[in-house]
Parts: structure tokens; C-alpha cells; sequence
């Protein structure tokens, strides 16, 4: 369970890299006990931060100082240099892991009295007070247990003005996946208690073993034992005896006996035994577990001032002959992201030349431009100048997170600050996250919900991640050029080697789908509540503003100029040019004027409140609209197509 104290350990140094410094005694490396499980859990979670571990009897003050950009986490400290804690407190951002109770020297309240006679007086001696200084300079604390943090608040008050947090023991993938597997194949009998036959005085072997004996229960010893062979034993006994003689603040040992089902024998110092976390069903505590990870590297990542980067990404093709506001596009992406990637598919326009002027203009090189010519004549025009040409500019991204957008699509500049709060509050078991998208409908005034209100958006810049057809949807004609079956628009997050779809998390649920379903059958109280519930989406929540259906007659002459030849090519439609095949005029594309377009959308934007042109316009339909209190960004009023 040790590893030797005499092996020759090198001299540590911060590694460059690393956005936090995790300092303890002994890491699961070192000894695997309950501190060093919980630490290891967390570490190991830490999927979007480097983490370096340094164990605390190797802190030195050139450490400190090379370290001093970095957030550091303290958990058990015990072998380190108590005089480097002033310099720690003056000069770090850090926060403190509090698993037993440091203030005091036995650190167990009660075993100070049992080797001393005389109840606990650390805190008020220089040792105890050293300690709530350094508690009382952390950016975040994290106690164990309700009762373990009220002792600490009952000796030192001014704690309360911390950012403190009952964390409760953590752990890892591997022990939710085990106990999954016993809970659904349960053992058929369940025999004998299990006893630690820890000799930790705190531990209380003595007392759980007499428990026992008096009550003729049939009883194992264990201790020594890989942890793997100890969740086995726990997995087919009946129960587990646990009777400390001191405050134990969340003995990780109670929570897996009760997860793998066993009863429990526990005494009133076992001090999470009453938390209403644990006091629940095994599914509502495992549920309270799982989370502990996430909420705790959001919360250090809120504090630690952890630098991380976004790549934003988009690709134009003939931008400024479609009259896409795509120079808002650019410039709104400028005002949040460390770089900005534009790949140009191969303009015969002047969007190219237009594009190389404004990243020669951006005296930061924060602006990229590339160009992937697709000629026009290309069998898989469509897929080679979307969903490939975005997996293409994704590719040159180097942030930690990317941020895609299309060419009509704008940041408002209220929401730059809440794109880096989303990252440092990222969901730490999600790559990818769907944000609020605002759809016009033919001006100012409609904004849709005949629509889905999300897109992906923000994910992290994993290798694996990119952008395309998934498996399921592919199809490859007689030359084996790729096509897309419907139920994709090329453009899905996909596995680069399985082509899978990735999963992601959004703030659209069932409950607002089913309010903007009645809202569109008619219901205008429905209609009402979605509208609320949008509004406060888009306040809360980084989005975009869509500009695709804002000025109809421009969207009607860009489906005529490009988008039906488009989608043909896609999904391989019939491509004549025909009344039946024109999914907006009763006549061929040929034969549409201008004057005929702005008829059309004058009646669009009028009457309707959107429309989805899988299927020719019914004016018998009322297709509803909601309304935000929001202005347009301002670089869209600054640089409208």
C-alpha cells in the first residue's frame, strides 16, 4: 500500500502546462486510502485542465514562486513546511480539500482528548490560528460533511464569509460502473458483516468488532486488501459495522457498502449519516455522487482564473454575391474569440480579396483566413462546400474550445462575457453544448418558433470531434461520390473515425418543446409561456442572431441563385428545373421574377410568422411568432450586406 521512502525522488518543478498544482501528502500512488481515492477521483476528472500533483513535503518557496501563475489546490499538507504558509497566503490563488481537522494537532477533536485528557483547544493556540488564516485566504473550501464544516465555523466565524462547499467523499467512473453491474446482477445470498480492522485508533475497529461478537453476527476483518478485492467482499456481504470513536467525516467505506447494498451498523460520529443525500434512495445518492466532479472543477475553474481559449470558426463560398452580413459575422466572433478562422470555398466573387484585406488589417493575427477551392461542378458541390469545408476550418483551430458559426449568423456583443463564463462552467461529462438561436422572420419584428431555438455551438477542441454526414446517412453513387440520405444537412458533430454522432447537452427540454407545440397549434397562453421562457433563455445564455429569413426577398433570390441546386446536389433530388420540383412558385425557377419574389415575400413576412419549405406555402395555415426585447448586435447595424 506504500511505495518506499527511500527510493531517490527527483527534484520537482512546475510544469509550464499545468493550470492547477494539486498538492497532498500521499497520493493513491503513495497509499490508498480514502483522501487519496477522493483526490485521485477528482484529478483524473479534470478533463479540459492540466493538473500536476506535487506531494507537500516537496513545496519550496522556488517552487511557490515558479508556481505563481497557477491555481493551486491544498488537500492533506501536513509534511509541508508550515513557514511557507504566510507566502502561500500573499501571494497564490488557491483553494483548500479539508479532510479531517487540521486545526487541530491530534486532528480529531476527540482524540486530542483522549491523549490529553482536556477538550480541544487547538484553535486558539498559534497552530490553530496559522491554519483558519490559510483557510480564510483560499478562493473556494471544501469540507466533507455538514458537521465537519460546522465545527470549523463554530471555532472560527469569519469563515462564513468563504466560498466554502460541503463536497462529500468522490468517485470515479470505474465504481459508478461496478456498482451498476451488482446492482443489476445481484448476488443471490448475502453473507456475513464486514469489520475494518484499521488500527487507527479514530477507526474504532475494537468497538465495531465487539458489536459483533455481542450481537453473534458472523464477521470478516478486512484491511491490507486491494480496494477492487474490498468492493468484491462488500458486494455479497450483508452489511458492514462502522463504529468510529471520533468525527469521521465522510468515510467513503459507509457510502460503497450502501451502494453495493449492504444494511449498516454506524454510530452518531460518522458524520454525513444524516446529510439528505445519503439518508435517500441508493439511486438519488449515486445521482448526489455523480455530480461531484463537475460541480467541483466548475467551481475551481469559476476562481482559479484558468485562462482558456475559444476558436471561432466559419466558412464563406460567393459571400458577397449571397449578401450574407458575413463581415458581422467575422467581426462579432473578434469580439470574444483568440482567433478566428475563415475558410473560403473557392469565391469567384470579391469575398476572397475581401477576406485577405481584413486579416492583413488585424494587426493582433488573431484573424486567419484560408481558402479549399471546390469547383462548381464538383458531384458532391454541396457536402465538399458545408459540412467538410466547416470540418476543414475546424481543423486549423488551437483553442481549447471551438465556436462555430454560419455566414448570417452574429454575436451580440452583450454576450461575449457569457461565452467565457460557459467555458469555465462547462459540463465537465459533455464535449458539446446547443445554445438559444434567435430566428427572424421577415424583419424586426417576428422571430421564429416554428423551429427548433438551438445549434450546437460550443465544444471542446477534442481530435475526434469534427463535422459531417454520419454513418447512417451516407450514400455514395455509382462513382463512390459521398451524398447525404435525409436527416442531416452535412453539418452534424460526428466521431472523425466512426462518423457517429457525438452527443450534446442543451437548455431546450421537453417541457419548452411541448409549451412551443401547443403555442403553434393556437394556444396563445402557450404561446405566451414559450415567449417568456425564450427571452429568458437568450438573457441568460450566449447565442446568435440569424439573419437567414430576415429580409425574405434577399433569402428567395439566394435559394434561386444557389440553394435549390444546392440541396439537389445533397440528397440527390430530381434537378430539373420544373414547376414541380420548385418548392416556392408554381412555375420553373426560369421563369420567377423579381417581381414574383417580392410579391411572395411581402405576402411571407405578412402573414405568416415562418415556414419550412419542404412543402409549398399553405396560407391557410396560421404559423405564430414570438418577440424578444433585444437590439441587434451592433456589428450587424454597422455592417449590413
Amino acid at each position: 500500500m506504500f511505495n518506499s521512502p527511500f527510493e531517490a525522488a527527483a527534484v520537482p518543478t512546475i510544469d509550464p502546462n499545468a493550470d492547477v498544482i494539486f498538492v497532498a501528502d500521499m497520493f493513491v500512488e503513495d497509499y490508498v486510502g480514502g483522501a487519496e481515492l477522493t483526490s485521485e477521483a477528482l484529478i483524473s476528472s479534470a478533463s479540459d485542465i492540466v493538473v500536476q500533483k506535487l506531494h507537500a513535503k516537496s513545496i519550496s518557496m522556488n517552487l511557490l514562486k515558479s508556481g505563481h501563475d497557477k491555481h493551486w489546490i491544498f488537500s492533506n499538507f501536513s509534511s509541508m513546511t508550515p513557514s511557507l504558509i504566510p507566502s502561500i497566503i500573499g501571494n497564490l490563488s488557491y483553494s483548500i480539500i479539508e479532510y479531517d481537522y487540521k486545526f487541530c494537532q491530534y486532528r480529531s477533536v476527540e482524540k486530542h482528548k483522549q491523549e490529553t485528557g482536556n477538550d480541544c483547544d487547538c484553535h486558539t493556540t498559534l497552530h490553530g490560528k496559522m491554519i483558519s488564516a490559510f483557510f480564510h485566504g483560499a478562493k473556494s473550501l471544501w469540507f466533507m460533511s455538514e458537521q465537519q464544516e460546522k465545527r470549523y465555523l463554530d471555532r472560527f466565524p469569519f469563515l462564513s464569509k468563504n466560498d466554502s462547499v460541503v463536497l462529500s467523499s468522490v468517485f470515479d467512473d470505474s465504481f459508478f460502473a461496478y456498482v451498476n453491474a451488482v446492482q443489476n446482477d445481484p448476488p443471490k445470498d448475502r453473507n456475513g458483516w464486514i469489520v475494518l480492522g484499521s488500527d487507527s485508533w479514530i477507526k474504532g475497529f475494537e468497538d465495531a468488532e465487539e458489536h459483533c461478537k455481542a450481537n453473534n453476527l458472523e464477521y470478516e476483518v478486512v484491511w491490507g486488501i486491494p480496494h477492487e478485492e474490498l468492493l468484491e467482499k462488500l458486494a455479497v456481504s450483508e452489511g458492514f459495522v462502522y463504529l468510529p470513536r471520533g468525527g469521521d467525516t465522510c468515510p467513503r467505506m459507509v457510502i460503497e457498502a450502501k451502494a453495493l447494498g449492504c444494511e449498516l451498523v454506524l454510530n452518531d460520529h460518522v458524520q454525513h449519516a444524516n446529510e439528505e443525500w445519503f439518508t435517500g434512495s441508493s439511486i438519488d445518492m449515486l445521482s448526489y455522487l455523480y455530480g461531484a466532479r463537475e460541480r467541483f472543477w466548475r467551481a475551481i475553474k469559476s476562481v482559479s482564473e484558468v485562462n482558456l481559449t475559444v476558436s471561432g470558426y466559419t466558412t464563406v463560398r460567393n459571400a458577397n454575391r449571397m449578401k450574407y452580413p458575413w463581415v458581422a459575422t467575422v467581426k462579432s466572433m473578434l469580439g470574444f474569440c483568440n482567433e478566428v478562422i475563415v475558410v473560403d470555398g473557392g469565391s469567384t466573387d470579391d469575398t476572397w480579396e475581401k477576406l485577405q484585406e481584413m486579416a492583413a488589417m488585424q494587426d493582433d493575427g488573431r484573424l486567419k483566413v484560408y481558402q479549399h477551392v471546390v469547383p462548381d461542378d464538383h458531384p458532391s458541390f454541396a457536402y465538399e462546400t458545408d459540412g467538410k469545408l466547416k470540418a476543414t476550418a475546424r481543423s486549423y483551430c488551437t483553442g481549447d474550445f471551438c465556436w462555430q458559426m454560419d455566414a448570417d449568423e452574429v454575436v451580440h456583443e452583450e454576450d461575449y462575457g457569457k461565452v467565457s463564463q460557459l467555458m469555465s462552467a462547462f459540463p465537465t461529462h459533455c464535449d458539446i453544448v446547443s445554445l438559444p438561436v434567435i430566428e427572424y422572420w421577415g424583419g424586426d419584428e417576428k422571430v421564429r418558433m416554428d423551429i427548433n431555438p438551438w445549434k450546437w455551438r460550443l465544444s471542446r477542441n477534442k481530435p475526434h470531434i469534427t463535422q459531417g454526414i454520419p454513418i447512417e446517412l451516407r450514400r455514395f453513387d455509382d462513382e463512390e461520390n459521398i451524398y447525404a440520405a435525409p436527416g442531416t444537412d452535412t453539418c452534424d458533430y460526428i466521431h472523425s473515425e466512426t462518423g457517429e454522432r457525438i452527443p450534446h447537452i442543451g437548455f431546450y427540454n421537453e417541457q419548452a418543446h411541448q409549451v412551443r407545440i401547443h403555442g403553434l397549434s393556437g394556444n396563445e397562453d402557450a404561446r405566451n409561456a414559450y415567449e417568456d421562457w425564450f427571452c429568458r433563455a437568450i438573457d441568460q445564455l450566449p447565442g446568435v442572431h440569424h439573419y437567414s429569413w430576415y429580409d425574405i426577398s434577399k433569402k428567395i433570390k439566394q435559394y434561386k441563385m444557389h440553394w435549390a441546386s444546392f440541396w439537389k446536389s445533397q440528397y440527390r433530388h430530381d434537378s430539373e428545373d420544373t414547376a414541380e420540383n420548385n418548392v416556392m412558385f408554381d412555375k420553373p425557377w426560369s421563369e420567377v421574377t423579381d417581381s414574383d419574389i417580392e410579391d411572395l415575400s411581402t405576402k411571407l413576412a405578412e402573414k405568416l410568422g415562418g415556414w419550412i419549405f419542404h412543402e409549398k406555402v399553405d396560407f391557410s395555415y396560421k404559423i405564430p411568432h414570438i418577440s424578444i426585447n433585444r437590439d441587434h448586435p451592433e456589428e450587424f447595424k454597422n455592417n449590413k450586406a
